[in-house]
């Protein structure tokens, strides 16, 4: 027997609708790339998102053409979210940090039909679009008196010309809920990216999931500032979960230095933001430097790598922002995990309670995880016995776009459904806190046990002339394998190797303690913040340790 509910589909365009209807005069605010502040309300972003689903229809766009673009955190960009997925196309956010030759390649593999480009990105793809094979047009993401007359792309539109004559009273089409939305590829360190293709159904339920408060805890009282780019993994899905619950949105286009974000958090008062480690690392030592304090930031998401257990101390305590530790994957929209106390936590005493704040959370509901060991036994959630993280749920990919890399599940024993294996080594507490000792193949494996690369990093990170710091593992004719740390020392401060061994011994235990320290200029890092491993790999293929 089924129940007597209502089945109405579950689709992004309706989370506008819903926006404009009972938020409509809630502000959008946007840095933009051609200078100047820029405001409107959900009411104006809708009819701007209608207007583009028109334009994308006159142009011949079908359902189901995916619609590339290079753009940074801004307005269209949000109204491409909409109107693009709205129409029943898909949008593929293309990040321009990637190296040339991978852009074009996602381009190409995904058969993009158009490319909307920001517009200090255009110089970019004029030297790339002779390569793209299937884009019809490039869009410019401005107005005709700010393109340079100088840009040579053939089939060049631009933004405001293709909205203009567009009446702005579409009605949003009506189709199932599993229909593709979005497609975002992974910055992967080997091989090229893989496409990881969204659904209606698992954005709405992913959005549902984050402003839950135990997630993100966002509502209509938020202003939201979303550092994370819109070209990866949708912004974390914040555009659609602000419009969800009617939040104040405020995207800070390109400039992410410390003092232009500092600027745009006490103007705009914002309550919530979200990125990387290294955006954050900035934001402090300009507040460190210019003695600022922060007046309305209640939350900072810190999600993409861990975040060092010294950050998430000074943004406390030297600013009263709570640090929400989060985890998450392209391939799981992204949200996994985030990290918020439990009741009981509020009687433990304040070391035990930061213990606790460093795990990367607890799952939401949809999310199901669990740990297992090499041979595929699932190990016990005791907060001690570490394994291969596998997790299942409504928005956790089942495979890569045009099959790339086959079959990627791992069956499930009991028949409850396949698991995706995320690459990460982590352990389960009683609670449900998940915490990740390393990725997989990052784990040093030392005489047989494990060293946490993570773990290492984190407490050289906790000494004050540690910038950043990143932990190898380095053959070894005894060990198999030893701990070589890396370090990026912060402008002008003095420290040796010795000195930070010596830091280390009170911090971890000895066997962890690293062989050798080498000092460089500045830490590699992928197009999306992560440090790049493999890149120091190659640098010090050829290094051998002292100790070997």
């Amino acid at each position: 027997m089924f129940g007597l509910m209502q089945d109405r589909p579950l689709l992004i365009q309706q989370l506008i609708d819903h926006a404009a209807q009972n938020h409509g005069d809630t502000e959008i605010v946007s840095r933009t790339v051609e200078g100047g502040i820029h405001r409107y309300t959900y009411t104006d972003a809708r009819v701007r998102a209608k207007k583009m689903a028109e334009a994308l229809l006159a142009l011949g766009i079908e359902p189901g053409d995916r619609i590339g673009t290079l753009a940074w955190n801004g307005y269209r960009h949000f109204e491409l979210y909409y109107g693009i997925s709205g129409m029943g196309g898909v949008c593929h956010t293309i990040n321009p940090r990637l190296f040339p030759e991978q852009i074009v390649y996602i381009v190409n593999h995904a058969e993009d039909q158009l490319l909307f480009v920001d517009l200090n990105l255009l110089p970019m793809v004029e030297k790339l679009h002779s390569q793209f094979k299937t884009v019809r047009h490039v869009v410019a993401m401005t107005d005709r008196a700010h393109l340079p007359k100088d840009v040579e792309i053939p089939n060049l539109l631009v933004y405001e010309e293709l909205i203009e004559g567009q009446p702005g009273t579409y009605e949003w089409p009506v189709f199932d809920e599993r229909t593709a939305s979005s497609l975002c590829y992974t910055s992967g360190t080997t091989g090229n990216p893989k496409g990881v293709l969204y659904s209606h159904r698992s954005t709405v339920l992913h959005a549902y999931a984050a402003a839950l408060p135990d997630t993100l805890g966002i509502s209509a009282r938020s202003v939201v500032l979303p550092v994370v780019p819109m070209f990866h993994v949708n912004a974390w899905g914040l555009p659609y979960t602000a419009a969800m619950v009617g939040a104040k949105l405020v995207f800070p286009g390109v400039a992410l230095d410390g003092a232009s974000l500092y600027e745009l958090f006490e103007k705009e008062k914002v309550s919530f933001t979200a990125g990387v480690p290294t955006v954050w690392l900035a934001l402090l030592q300009y507040m460190q430097a210019n003695k600022l304090k922060l007046s309305t930031v209640k939350y900072a998401v810190i999600g993409g790598s861990a975040a060092p257990p010294a950050m998430i101390e000074a943004f406390d305590k030297e600013y009263g922002v709570e640090v929400l530790h989060a985890w998450g994957m392209s391939e799981m929209s992204p949200l996994g995990s985030v990290n918020h106390p439990k009741a009981k936590h509020a009687e433990w005493p304040e070391k035990d309670r930061f213990a606790v704040r460093l795990k990367q959370g607890r799952p939401p509901y949809g999310v199901e995880m669990k740990i297992v060991d090499d041979a595929g036994n699932e190990l016990p959630r005791d907060g001690k016995a570490f394994g291969d993280l596998l997790v299942r749920g409504p928005w956790i990919t089942n495979g890569y776009f045009k099959g790339e890399g086959g079959n990627v599940l791992r069956p499930d024993r009991h028949g409850g459904g396949d698991w995706f294996p995320t690459g990460d080594v982590a352990t389960i507490d009683p609670d449900g806190y998940m915490q990740i000792t390393d990725r997989s193949k990052d784990v040093i494996k030392s005489g047989g046990e494990w060293i946490s690369s993570i773990d290492l990093e984190n407490a050289a990170m906790a000494h004050p002339a540690v910038a950043e710091a990143a932990v190898i593992g380095v053959a070894h004719p005894k060990w198999d394998e030893r701990p070589l740390l890396i370090v990026q020392k912060k402008p002008d401060a003095a420290i040796d190797k010795a000195a930070l061994i010596e830091f280390l011994s009170t911090r971890v235990a000895k066997w962890w303690l690293p062989d050798d320290v080498q000092f460089v200029e500045a830490i590699p890092h992928t197009a999306t913040g992560k440090i790049l491993k493999t890149r120091l790999r190659e640098d010090f293929k050829a290094y051998k340790l002292p100790t070997a």
